[in-house]
């Protein structure tokens, strides 16, 4: 039987991804649930919900239960001043904290924006342990009792020692008869994905644009935590020379410079052929810049890297274009015309965060 809180709570969760999906444009662009409630939970603002209940008086001018008094004591007749005042007319200001995992926002985010679930390859290199029952043993928590190998137990007893009358098939166990399950921790293979996070940090790129890939990143580590069981990160900053960072440098470095974005295609090939099988692991390039290189010649050298070296290895490459006063935007444009007909590849132009979940449904949607 159902109670009727689980009901309750049921339909109350439904309001709340209901109200998710609804404004999920803009919790997307808002980069403060980034990391706001830790490793596993964001705390998401949504209109106030409240279920039916009973409410008590807020006055406190005696009455029963409240103050002192003596039998007979005639009840108060309240506070005189209540209800005193001008009324206002603006509506007043409603907002509940509600704690969502990241799972139900991947699954939210998946729903709105018709994620495919990813196909992933390989199953060698990651691996994590599960818990397996695989035997029997002859003491055990009575949770883990093994009902019928108790029976079969207690029904030899009793047909050993005589005891047992078919014309009353009455089987009793003893303390001696009773067998409980037994586990032990098994290797279970799961499916391998390195997500690879590039970024230009030179002197064009500056905090907005900083800020829109860091948000863009948390939703797509978001979905793709949702898909994979074990992730590894590898993150590579690059202005005229590429080098590989830890995510805090990563998302809070100020460089300046030039910009030669070849060095971060050759950094991650190499990375790749060292670390990362292609035939064992799932890899994933996001590459975010303003579009500003140093010459066509280097352009043209990262169109011949992705074609020859990168996608014929990976599961996608994405390019998103962060829009920057300062960029020239061209890099799109040539990478565009150079790679657009492969099918592992996705582009997106970000002018502004209201632009980063077109940008995610870009990236995300072919199921790679």
């Amino acid at each position: 039987m159902v109670l009727r809180i689980h009901k309750d709570h049921s339909r109350f969760k439904e309001i709340v991804k209901g109200h998710i999906k609804q404004d999920l444009k803009k919790y997307v662009s808002n980069g403060e649930l980034i990391g706001k409630k830790g490793k596993d939970l964001v705390s998401i603002p949504i209109p106030r919900i409240d279920l039916p209940r009973f409410s008590y008086s807020h006055k406190k001018t005696g009455g029963v239960g409240q103050g002192e008094g003596q039998v007979g004591t005639s009840l108060g007749s309240g506070d005189e001043t209540a209800g005193q005042g001008q009324a206002g007319n603006l509506p007043g200001e409603h907002l509940l904290e509600v704690d969502v995992t990241l799972d139900e926002l991947a699954t939210i985010l998946g729903e709105e924006l018709e994620l495919p679930n990813i196909k992933p390859k390989g199953t060698k290199t990651i691996s994590s342990h599960k818990e397996r029952y695989t035997g029997v043993h002859v003491a055990g928590p009575e949770s883990l009792r093994h009902f019928k190998r108790t029976y079969k137990q207690a029904l030899k007893r009793q047909i050993s020692s005589g005891s047992y009358d078919p014309s009353n098939p009455i089987v009793i166990p003893f303390r001696e008869d009773r067998r409980y399950r037994s586990w032990k921790l098994v290797p279970q293979p799961v499916n391998n994905a390195v997500i690879f996070y590039l970024m230009d940090v030179s002197g064009s790129m500056g905090t907005e644009q900083k800020e829109t890939v860091r948000t863009e990143s948390f939703w797509i580590d978001t979905w793709l935590r949702s898909q994979y069981k074990d992730l590894d990160f590898r993150y590579i900053i690059h202005d005229a020379t590429a080098r590989e960072v830890d995510s805090e440098t990563f998302y809070h470095t100020r460089e300046s410079g030039g910009t030669i974005i070849s060095s971060a295609y050759k950094l991650c090939d190499k990375i790749i052929t060292e670390v990362y099988s292609p035939s064992e692991w799932n890899i994933y390039i996001f590459h975010f810049s303003d579009g500003d290189n140093w010459s066509g010649e280097d352009t043209s050298f990262c169109i011949k890297l992705l074609r020859d070296k990168l996608l014929p290895n990976i599961n996608l490459f994405a390019y998103g274009q962060v829009e920057s006063q300062y960029g020239t935007g061209q890099f799109l444009k040539d990478v565009q015309e150079g790679l657009g007909n492969q099918d592992n590849v996705a582009f997106s132009k970000i002018e502004s965060k209201e632009d980063i979940l077109d940008s995610i449904k870009v990236f995300l949607g072919k199921g790679k």
